[in-house]
């Protein structure tokens, strides 16, 4: 078995990775302006005052401290969302409990990933004969530093299982419980030879993120039928 906490640290570097989010899930404009935690908590406690919906815009603050929030960062919402508004379902290294920002060395793996997710879920939907679903492009830039190194592990690896999360699961409570604040790994969904992600722990280390494009995913009722690019920067 794996010993994963003895995978290797990154080396403190600057890393531009790529991400797609469902467009109609819109940036959350209280974590964008302000420059601090001081100011949030003003903002928030005054908006809570006359915003009956706010909760449910700003997610569930007690899930993430507020010395983790990249404040003051272009694009801090989209940093901060994955760990305020927790997938129940979870992801490969995270089950359900806490959130986890995952990211891909690429738009052609970010497309890969999510039309494998959409298409899985959409096939459980009884009914649905067409649907178009419009993602939006987000261009990430962070911080290595604390991250541990799985991309060395083979594809047999478990934590590669194409069709169970145990192994990675547990190997991400393992890594978030070492401190580290993520890892880099291999795409399990991508197309390309060696593609690469990156699951944050942390949105701390995320120094800036901004839209790009957007793609839309057709679903034909039994499967994506197409993926096309709907803008440019």
């Amino acid at each position: 078995m794996t010993d994963y906490a003895a995978l290797p640290w990154m080396e403190n570097t600057e890393v531009i990775g790529f991400r797609l989010v469902n467009s109609r899930f819109p940036p959350i404009a209280l974590f964008d302006d302000v420059a601090d935690a001081d100011d949030f908590e003003a903002l928030y406690q005054l908006q809570a005052l006359t915003n009956p919906r706010l909760r449910t815009e700003v997610g569930e603050l007690n899930l993430i401290p507020r010395d983790q929030i990249p404040f003051g960062i272009a694009g801090c919402s989209y940093a901060t969302a994955p760990f305020t508004h927790v997938n129940p379902d979870g992801g490969r290294f995270n089950d359900g409990q806490y959130g986890v920002l995952y990211i891909a060395d690429s738009f052609a793996t970010a497309i890969d990933e999510v039309a494998y997710h959409q298409e899985r879920y959409w096939q459980g939907v009884r009914g649905l004969q067409y649907d178009r679903f419009v993602f939006r492009g987000l261009v990430c830039r962070f911080e290595s530093a604390a991250l541990k190194d799985a991309a060395a592990l083979p594809m047999t690896d478990p934590i590669y299982d194409p069709g169970s999360y145990e192994v990675s699961r547990s190997c991400g409570r393992t890594l978030r419980e070492l401190g580290a604040s993520g890892l880099q790994f291999r795409s399990v969904r991508g197309k390309r030879d060696r593609a690469l992600c990156w699951g944050l722990f942390t949105p701390k280390r995320v120094r800036r993120i901004h839209q790009s494009c957007h793609y839309e995913f057709i679903w034909t009722g039994t499967e994506i039928g197409s993926i096309s690019k709907l803008s440019r920067p």
